[in-house]
């Protein structure tokens, strides 16, 4: 480890099979220690295949290994080179491991897979714990539905690193929100690594580098957000469809497809849009928080980070959802709505076109989430700062206004 902190590395490894929620997780944070701690460098692993389209600040910087996408039977399958599987796994644990010694980090932060996609970083884990690294796995608010996490964790067996390789496990949310682990068996030893930090906050950038499209002659407008767009279809086809069946709707629309979804449905969403003079559509923008803050309400699916933009932003929102793969998002969007931070309306068979526009008519007069007073809700970054702080500057002080446990 350095002895110099003040020009401290940290590496922050990514999986990104699919979709930006992991991506844009690591990166919201890279800016943020960068932005607090002159010389502090760091360098995000990632297999995301549009990293490159996302600007970063000064001294954070990424390398991208080989993509992978997991596919309905659940099964990886390589995103691009005409390669085996098995044979992109074994590249993308030696470029991992091979970046890890050259960079040679103080802290590793590991996002949300404990021992990396099949397993892809154990060997960094125990190569850098050997070299005193500060090793920290940090996870979102959500997993999955309980028991369905106990039997991937079952299959995974990610206790052994969680108890002796991991100093830390920092969960990014908060213990009366939702717990991300809740059903799993966890050792005492475990349990006292653990540190809720609040959720991450999102401060869209001061000036706007740029107009996407004039919506509504500056009108008032609802955004509608699919995240990476992979599995948003069935939420466009129901706003698209809300506005096609009730002209009065008072507020225009804004959609924002996602850079995954299909382009034979974007094509037929984008014919649809185009004969309606109250909506329009993108595909996709890497500063969505700058739309978002001059939106009158979001309509999203209910990933994480979407999450943090809606509450950091103080925005009315209508969460729809998903349930397949993963039940993660119905569960953070049923307890935030439990809580009076956003309303959730649950897809079906049969989606009534009807039900959606009363949900958009009634979107912009429903209660701001800052109606809600939730202590520390939105102080990840600050705490996550102090931790850094912290683990580099060798401070033995107590984690005030941290909330430890289980």
């Amino acid at each position: 480890m350095r002895t110099d902190a003040r020009n401290a590395r940290v590496l922050i490894y990514s999986h990104d099979t699919f979709g930006l929620g992991h991506l844009r997780r690591c990166r919201r944070i890279a800016q943020s220690l960068v932005a607090r701690r002159k010389g502090l460098s760091v360098l995000i692993l990632s297999g995301s295949p549009i990293i490159g389209s996302f600007d970063f600040r000064t001294r954070v910087d990424f390398v991208r290994v080989p993509g992978v996408i997991k596919l309905r039977n659940g099964e990886y399958s390589s995103l691009s080179l005409h390669m085996d599987v098995s044979e992109v796994m074994e590249m993308r644990a030696s470029i991992i491991r091979h970046t890890a010694e050259v960079f040679s980090p103080d802290i590793f932060i590991v996002d949300k897979e404990p021992l990396g996609l099949r397993g892809e970083i154990q060997g960094t884990l125990a190569m850098l714990k050997s070299h005193g690294t500060q090793l920290v796995l940090g996870l979102r608010d959500v997993l999955d539905e309980p028991k369905l996490l106990a039997r991937e964790w079952a299959r995974k067996n990610p206790l052994p690193a969680l108890r002796d390789l991991y100093d830390e496990i920092l969960v990014y949310g908060l213990p009366q929100v939702c717990n991300p682990l809740e059903g799993i068996d966890l050792p005492e030893s475990v349990q006292r690594k653990i540190t809720y930090t609040g959720y991450l906050q999102s401060t869209p950038p001061k000036a706007f580098r740029h107009e996407p499209l004039e919506i509504g002659n500056g009108e008032p407008f609802i955004l509608v957000m699919a995240g990476g767009g992979g599995d948003g279809e069935q939420l466009m086809d129901w706003v698209i469809s809300a506005y096609e069946n009730d002209a009065n709707i008072p507020y225009p629309s804004m959609l924002v497809f996602g850079p995954f979804m299909h382009p034979r449905r974007r094509r037929s969403f984008r014919q649809r849009v185009a004969k309606l003079h109250r909506v329009q559509a993108i595909t996709f923008d890497t500063h969505v928080e700058q739309l978002m803050a001059r939106a009158a309400g979001v309509v999203a699916m209910g990933g994480y980070n979407t999450f943090c933009e809606i509450l950091s932003l103080n925005k009315r929102a209508l969460i729809v959802p998903r349930t397949k793969p993963r039940m993660e998002q119905y569960v953070r969007a049923s307890r935030a709505a439990q809580l009076g931070l956003v309303r959730m309306l649950v897809q079906g068979e049969r989606n009534s076109p009807e039900t959606m526009a009363i949900a958009l008519r009634n979107l912009p007069t429903q209660p701001l989430p800052s109606n809600v007073v939730v202590p520390g809700l939105l102080q990840g970054l600050d705490n996550i700062q102090r931790l850094v702080d912290r683990w580099l500057d060798d401070e033995k002080s107590p984690r005030v206004a941290l909330a430890t446990g289980a």
